[in-house]
Parts: structure tokens; sequence; C-alpha cells
């Protein structure tokens, strides 16, 4: 039997044009199934004092445990999210959350130190299933309003990202850590049936051998200049983002504010009103503000980290700068899911996996360089550290070609 070529698979694809719009249910499943899946990255941040104390080990040493999760996110990215374009994505995704449920399961019930830090790789491998969602929802919407879809289920993302620090907290607080994740391991579970009955079938948009489709990963990047662009951007945005909120907990727990953990983790609440910028910030997608609107965001990056630099005694200016913080950060991310989708829609899973991975990068290197700039000169340095990237990401975006190509498609 003949093998059907990537033209016959697309042609068996509705044409955006002739697409309606996903359900608002439907919208909400997948807002709320990336909000909870990505929360599995964060839950540890605020609960290494505790995972000390159960293994009898040191804060640093503790630390290894996010570390491990983030680079199997990372990998995952690389290695599975390109998948989505190869392969049905109810059954990939029902497959990568049921051995995410398993890896909570082991995390929650781990012996000892270095079964936990197997389980948590293998939750941060399988955690990918948000960066299959989104492109998910870009492929179910019209053109006309693909960026609001994708800016409402990119709310939810990061209203997981916010809240998790906060949740785990509370769960940690009132019962034990392994609770946290035996929880998350029956949401997880609940995800993996409800979204394999109410996604639509989505047929694979290529056939090509799982070692091509990493290559032409690899040639995506390397073909779109937009795509590049694109996720520079995000990596100095995400990196300034994981710069604040790594270090902010050394400012409200030392001598000026004095906040207990939990106080941190409530702080920490104040950043969920960035998370309402997103559907905004894909509205303004849609009307073709892309570029202007990513230039207002690296502005408002800018002015957060000044505002927080003044406030350095000050946990309302503080709080201000971290919602301003958060709403750039999404902007630009959604403006540029919202360019990058448009490159070529065969391959969106392909195009999230190369855009996300890098700018994950940014993330990880931020939040390392901010703790050093922090140490090193105190709220300064970091706030300074802070206001330069976006303003380094404003004079490139002065680069664009507005009536080029790449300014089209930054539009």
């Amino acid at each position: 039997m003949a093998t059907p070529s990537d033209s016959d698979i697309r042609a068996a694809v509705p044409t955006e044009e002739a697409a309606s719009a996903p359900p608002g249910w439907l919208v909400l499943l997948l807002a709320v199934s990336c909000g909870l899946t990505v929360a599995n990255l964060y839950y540890a941040q605020p609960l290494l004092a505790a995972l000390g104390q159960s293994f009898h080990i040191d804060e640093v040493a503790a630390g290894a445990l996010i570390t491990v999760t983030q680079l199997g996110y990372a990998a995952g990215m690389l290695l599975l999210v390109p998948l989505g374009d190869r392969t049905e994505n109810r059954r990939l995704i029902a497959i990568l959350l049921t051995v995410t449920t398993a890896g909570l399961i082991l995390v929650g019930t781990a012996p000892d130190f270095p079964v936990l830090l197997a389980a948590a790789l293998i939750v941060g491998v399988t955690s990918v299933v948000a960066q299959i969602l989104v492109p998910f929802a870009a492929d179910l919407a019209p053109d006309h309003i693909r960026g609001r879809i994708v800016g409402r289920v990119m709310s939810g993302l990061l209203v997981g990202v916010l809240l998790s620090r906060t949740l785990s907290s509370f769960l940690a607080e009132a019962t034990s850590w392994r609770v946290v994740y035996l929880i998350s391991a029956a949401l997880m579970a609940a995800l993996a049936l409800a979204l394999f009955l109410a996604l639509p079938r989505r047929a694979p948009t290529t056939r090509i051998p799982y070692g091509s489709l990493l290559r032409s990963t690899a040639g995506l990047v390397r073909t779109h200049a937009q795509l590049r662009r694109r996720a520079l951007y995000q990596a100095a945005m995400f990196g300034v983002f994981s710069a604040f909120w790594t270090t902010i907990s050394y400012v409200l727990t030392g001598p000026s504010f004095h906040y207990s953990q939990l106080g941190v983790g409530l702080f920490a609440l104040v950043g969920a009103g960035g998370a309402g910028i997103a559907p905004l910030a894909g509205r303004w997608a849609d009307r073709g503000l892309g570029r202007p609107m990513t230039a207002a965001a690296f502005a408002a990056a800018a002015l957060a980290f000044t505002l927080a630099g003044l406030g350095r005694h000050s946990v309302v200016l503080l709080a201000l700068a971290g919602v301003l913080i958060d709403m750039a950060v999404q902007t630009t991310m959604i403006l540029g899911q919202h360019a990058i989708y448009r490159l070529d829609s065969s391959a969106r899973a392909r195009l999230n996996s190369a855009y996300i991975a890098t700018f994950f990068v940014g993330g990880a290197l931020g939040s390392q360089f901010g703790s050093v700039a922090y140490h090193a000169g105190g709220w300064t340095a970091l706030t300074s550290f802070g206001a330069a990237f976006p303003v380094l990401a404003l004079l490139f975006w002065a680069t664009e070609r507005r009536g080029g190509r790449v300014g089209v498609a930054a539009a």
C-alpha cells in the first residue's frame, strides 16, 4: 500500500479559512491543561528546605531537583514536541500524561534522593505536553482569531507558572511536600482522560522519519530569520523574568521585609495579574500590531526594573514591577508565537519546539546570572541587569525591516 505524501495529508486537513472557531469550553480546557501541566516544573522551588529535611541534604544539593527537572523539560522540547507534527495529537498527549502521572507518583513516594531525581527527570521531559497543546490550539483556530485563541490558552500556562509556587507552599504547609506531587499525579491522570475524550482528531502534517523530523526542526531555524529573531527576543525577556522571580525572595526574606516562605508565595500571587494581558496581546497580533506592541513590551520591562530598583524598600513598587514584568513577557511571547505560526502551518509543533527551547535556555541563563549579579552587587546590580536586556532587545528590534519580509511577518 502506498504511503500518503505530506501534500496528501495536508489536503485532508480543513483550510484555515474554512475552519470555525473552537468552542469556548475547549479553549478553557486547553488553558487549564497547560497551566496544570507546566506547574509540575515549579512546585519544588519553595520546597527545598522541606526536601533537605526529608533526605538529610543541604539546600544546595536539594536544588539539583530543579535543575534536573528543567533540563528534562529542555530535552523534551527538542526531542518530543516535534512529534506533534508527526503523530496524532490525542494519542501522543494521552501517552505523555500517563507517563507524567507515573513520574509524579514516584516523586511523591521516593524513598531516597537519587530516586527523586530520576522521577523528576521523567516529569520534566513529559511535561512538555503544554507545548504540544499550544500549536494544537493554533491549528484549531481560523487565521483571523488565531492570536486571541493562542492568547487565552497561554494565559492558562502563565497562571500555572505563577501560582504553582504559592499552591505548593500552601499544601506543604498544611500537609506534606509529598502530597503536592500526589495531588498533581491525580490531576494529570484526569487530564489524560479528559483530553483524549474531548480533543478532536488532528491528522499528522508529515510522515517523515523521526531523525529527519529533528533535522527539519534545525532546518526551520536556518530558514526562517523571523523565528530566530523572535526566539532571541523572548530569550532576553524570559531571562530577566527568571532573574526577577529567582532573586525577589532574597529581598522579601531580608531585613527590609522579613517575609516567611509562605509570605514569598503570597507575593507571587501578584504576578498572576500579568496573565490578563494574554487575550489582549492576541487581539493586537490579529490586528497586525505585533511590531509596535513588541517595542512597547520591551519598554515596559525596562520601566518595571527601574521601578523595582527604586522600590527596594517598598512592597507596592516591587509588586507593580512584578506585574509589569509578567505582562511584558506574556505580550512578547504571544506576539512571537503568532508570528512564527504563520511561517509554516504544517510545522507548527517544530516551530514551537525551536522557539520555546531557545527562550527556555535564556530563562535558565537569566536565573543563574541574575543570582550572580544579586550576590555580587545587591538589588541595584540585579535591577540594572534586568533593565539592560529589554533595552538591548529594543535596539535589536529597531533593525527590523518594516516593509520587507521580516517586518510583514512580525506584524
